[in-house]
């Protein structure tokens, strides 16, 4: 079991916290000869698989590094565009490691964004006044669970279905939001969150709810 990851949304739906607890990776890496029988695009700055599938690459993977040596997005480590280096026979034979990118800081902004709205969204549709919009939403890979404030701000933690223990958890985020980004002096509301004991005692929360599953009395 594990715990994703955590976002803070502020009431405006601005994100003013992301963390990366546990990322997990599914990578294949081969060598390839010329020519190479996998095509290839460019997609949000990133050069991805469009088609054919071997070996645990998957269409919709990232090209993450050439050699062993990580990419820039779509350019090679010494500012080759990717997609001319893999056309020269004499850049071959070549190791390829292909995974899931990784999310960048501006797509974080826009998911934060978007769950804003369909939060909003869930509330309007509700049959009855005064529903408290979405609190889960579930894949068969991760849970999404989400605590909003009296005063807006959402606490959402993406984790392993099977893991336990989430509610208390976002109440304990809520917590530590309380005790060491609001009665911070330096701090300023709605405004991204950077304070070091915010994040050692959300460290610390995240490493004892994976391991407990919960929260018992005084945690």
């Amino acid at each position: 079991m594990a715990i994703f990851s955590v976002y803070v949304v502020n009431k405006a739906g601005g994100l003013i916290y992301q963390y990366d607890n546990y990322v997990p990776r599914a990578e294949a890496e081969k060598t390839f000869s010329y020519p190479l029988d996998l095509v290839l695009k460019i997609h949000d700055e990133k050069v991805v698989v469009s088609f054919g599938q071997r070996d645990g690459i998957r269409v919709g993977h990232a090209l993450l590094s050439i050699n062993g040596v990580d990419v820039n997005g779509k350019f090679t480590a010494d500012g080759k565009e990717i997609i001319e280096y893999l056309k020269d026979s004499t850049n071959y034979p070549v190791s390829i490691r292909f995974g899931r990118a990784r999310l960048s800081s501006n797509e974080k902004l826009m998911l934060a964004s978007m769950f804003h709205s369909l939060f909003a969204i869930g509330s309007q549709l509700s049959p009855e006044v005064g529903s408290s919009g979405i609190e889960m939403l579930e894949t068969d890979m991760f849970k999404l669970h989400c605590f909003q404030t009296l005063t807006g701000i959402k606490f959402i933690v993406l984790a392993d279905p099977r893991q336990s223990g989430i509610d208390s958890l976002l109440r304990k985020i809520y917590e530590i939001y309380s005790d060491f980004a609001l009665k911070n002096p330096f701090y300023s509301l709605e405004m991204p969150i950077r304070c070091e004991l915010f994040d050692q005692n959300l460290k610390g929360a995240l490493e004892i709810a994976e391991k407990a599953a919960n929260f018992g009395p005084g945690s």
